[in-house]
């Protein structure tokens, strides 16, 4: 029985193998249709998320499975004190797989290690969110038809972004990768990704605060919200929120085959003129999503 807590648990190979996989449900999804009757999937949600929750839903639902679950913990009994590793002992006894989101970095591992199922880390704090990193990794696949070669900017916050620091962690297996980071100084990559990621790999990267200053040298921009959720104070959530605005002047810019992703939801960072140039390819990554998560829960529950 595998688990899924970090992007590095699937080795380049096997994630080849599940892009793969994902391709071919994107091709032919009836195929799939009916692969996981009688198969349950557990969405166990302590923080709020629409497309994480929601995509996962989809995904079993167009396997032929079924979803049980809460998208809150206020709905929960953790809401009484149940600890986390009660709760999938039990959550193990009504489903087939489980996909959990807290706010607790580490949660998810404690519940992979009392699992007698599946467990997938739907997000963990600030910490990693895999199920979005294969959603990017898909999505850069199957737009630029490679995962090499290309130099990537993410741009917003990139102290608190769990999607972020997923993605790195994932990107540095691949050859010729080059990272551009944009942030104010207040939400500059953390010193351990830099340090103990970055330097210790020796993958080149360079630190702007402005965008219009490198979006030129860009073949993929990957912008991220300034997330209130992860600040103390209110003040300096309003001072930042507004930094990045990604608007046709800014796109004017860029190469004219850059593309643009973001993890969602989006706020203000990128204007909605955006949305029509044919270099944004947010919205596509929903859908990708749906389809990597369809080949994980596949590749997890060991039906093929």
């Amino acid at each position: 029985m595998r688990h899924l807590m970090s992007p590095l648990d699937f080795t380049t190979s096997e994630l080849e193998k599940l892009f793969d996989l994902a391709s071919e449900i994107e091709k032919n999804p009836k195929k799939f249709s009916t692969i996981c009757n009688g198969k349950i999937l557990a969405t166990c949600f302590y923080e709020p998320s629409t497309r994480t929750r929601l995509s996962f839903e989809s995904a079993m639902y167009h396997l032929g499975g079924n979803v049980l679950g809460f998208s809150d913990a206020a709905s929960s009994s953790a809401s009484k004190g149940e600890s986390v590793s009660d709760t999938i002992r039990m959550i193990s006894c009504y489903a087939d797989i489980c996909a959990i989101r807290h706010p607790k970095e580490g949660a998810p591992m404690v519940a992979s290690g009392k699992s007698s199922i599946p467990v997938i880390n739907a997000g963990d704090g600030g910490h990693q969110h895999p199920t979005q990193t294969l959603t990017d990794l898909l999505t850069i696949r199957s737009m630029k038809g490679r995962l090499s070669q290309f130099t990537i900017g993410l741009c917003g916050d990139l102290k608190f972004g769990r999607t972020v620091h997923s993605l790195i962690n994932a990107l540095i297996r691949y050859p010729d990768i080059q990272f551009i980071f944009i942030s104010p100084e207040e939400l500059k990559i953390p010193d351990y990704i830099r340090e103990d990621v970055l330097e210790k790999n020796n993958i080149p990267y360079k630190e702007f605060v402005r965008l219009e200053d490198c979006i030129g040298d860009l073949d993929l921009l990957y912008m991220t919200r300034v997330q209130r959720e992860r600040f103390f104070n209110e003040e300096e959530y309003i001072r930042l929120k507004d930094f990045y605005i990604l608007d046709k002047n800014k796109m004017a810019l860029a190469k004219k085959d850059m593309l643009v992703l973001h993890p969602l939801p989006r706020v203000n960072e990128i204007s909605v003129e955006v949305d029509d140039d044919a270099r944004a390819v947010y919205f596509k990554q929903v859908q990708y999503g749906v389809y990597v998560r369809m080949a994980l829960i596949l590749t997890l529950l060991e039906l093929l």
